[in-house]
């Protein structure tokens, strides 16, 4: 890490567009924001990109939005709201403020490494429209993952396949990087709210013809998950009908 990059973007505001947008949706997210900046900070500081960070906060009501302006940090933005609007509002609320040629959404809890973001650039740059990370690939390293979250990854990625008809391995790892173009087409058409918005961009994008790489990643099991898994599985197949009824009734306006 070079310590004048760092300090570089951390003090000169990014003139114009930068090559790299990054976006973390968070809620109620003070105990881990912060190392997470830091986290993508000290890998981005040793390349020559030049790049921002985007805190697309939704609702947290703890110190999370305090925190990130008291870093007061040139290239690092929060998005306030009193909302809890759910996690795909508050990543497109981030990708409307992004300015950067490529756009990455993130987790908040680092479970894929940022040191996994060159894997996706070259994706990118070899002409996918968006890459994102997989733990189902071969060649990914998944760790701390229960037995429990194995079996029910599984019977939701064959409803994915069975009920949308995405040949995609791993819709729901937080970790995808968009070309500006493809993120803008695909959130300006976005519905689903909540935790599985993932679904129906990447639905959207196979429908568009748009090409999706699907990469390797590694992935650890955070601790602190704030997913309410029962819950979120009901909303994972009522998101698959709501995408299939917007698709058959004519909502989706294709490119």
């Amino acid at each position: 890490m070079s310590y004048e990059t760092y300090e570089r973007w951390r003090d000169q505001p990014e003139v114009g567009y930068p090559r790299l947008s990054v976006v973390i949706p968070a809620y109620n997210e003070k105990d881990r924001i912060v190392p997470t900046i830091g986290a993508f900070a000290a890998h981005l500081a040793a390349t020559d990109l030049s790049w921002e960070l985007i805190v697309a906060d939704d609702g947290s009501m703890d110190e999370t939005v305090t925190l990130v302006r008291m870093l007061d940090h040139a290239n690092v933005r929060v998005l306030p709201t009193v909302e809890n609007g759910g996690k795909g509002h508050a990543v497109r609320r981030g990708v409307e403020a992004a300015r950067g040629g490529l756009i990455l959404f993130a987790d908040a809890d680092c479970s894929t490494p940022v040191d996994e973001l060159g894997r996706l650039i070259a994706a990118i740059e070899s002409g996918a429209d968006l890459a994102i990370g997989s733990r189902n690939e071969i060649g990914a390293s998944v760790q701390h993952r229960s037995g429990f979250r194995r079996i029910l990854t599984f019977g939701l990625q064959q409803l994915v396949r069975f009920g949308l008809g995405i040949p995609i391995k791993d819709t729901q790892c937080g970790f995808k990087l968009f070309s500006a173009d493809a993120a803008r087409n695909l959130f300006e058409a976005q519905t689903v709210r909540g935790f599985s918005f993932d679904l129906e961009l990447l639905f959207l994008a196979a429908r568009r013809g748009m090409r999706i790489a699907e990469v390797p990643v590694r992935w650890y099991d955070a601790p602190g998950s704030k997913v309410d898994a029962k819950r979120e599985v009901v909303r994972f197949v009522q998101s698959i009908a709501r995408i299939r009824w917007n698709a058959l009734s004519g909502v989706y306006a294709d490119a």
